[in-house]
């Protein structure tokens, strides 16, 4: 990558953070469903054009943050080594997300993520995207199990996964005590013996 195209690649991401961050902003002050494209791309001091070159709805770019980090869990299971059993690597990956993630998270991200949380729209959107990186799990998961039905065995894996990584971070919005990491540690320990990737016999 030359240093011209880099920087229109950075100057990308800058203005799609802008307009999460602003989407996120007006959603919080003034509700998701009052929100327009027009006024978020107006606080980012874009055109309406720009939004839609960018996200193709409000709740696209209000759950930009966490599409970037399934995007960063699908990379990290990559980085894995192959020659081992899928459960310890996809733990070793979810961990590894969350320590980069959360571990400097300012503490009006959880309130914001409260406030959000459990919108009909949001939920939609969210169900989508744990979809599409379900498959590409499930892809990768693939290309390391042996045996029969590798392809449902790394289906249930990929699926049992986010799942289990899903619940974790809803439960620690609403019992933020301890760690996010410790939680989400804890409940991939639950299901770790039924999911150890081998089949049974």
């Amino acid at each position: 990558m030359d240093e011209t195209t880099g920087l229109r690649e950075r100057k990308k991401a800058a203005t799609r953070l802008a307009l999460h961050e602003a989407a996120l902003r007006l959603a919080i002050e003034e509700g998701l469903d009052r929100v327009t494209v027009e006024a978020i791309a107006d606080a980012a001091n874009v055109s309406r054009r720009t939004f839609s070159n960018y996200f193709s709805s409000k709740e696209e770019a209000l759950f930009h943050g966490d599409t970037m980090r399934l995007s960063r869990m699908l990379e990290l299971i990559r980085e894995q080594p192959t020659d081992e059993q899928p459960w310890p690597a996809l733990t070793r990956a979810a961990l590894r997300l969350t320590e980069e993630a959360f571990h400097d998270a300012d503490p009006s991200w959880l309130t914001r993520r409260r406030q959000l949380r459990g919108h009909p729209g949001l939920a939609a959107h969210q169900v989508a995207a744990y979809a599409t990186i379900e498959r590409e799990v499930a892809a990768e998961l693939a290309l390391r199990l042996t045996g029969a039905d590798v392809t449902l065995r790394s289906r249930v894996l990929a699926s049992t996964f986010l799942t289990t990584v899903r619940v974790a971070v809803q439960h620690w919005y609403e019992h933020p005590e301890r760690p996010l990491i410790d939680t989400v540690r804890a409940a991939l320990a639950v299901v770790a013996p039924a999911s150890a990737g081998t089949p049974v016999a």
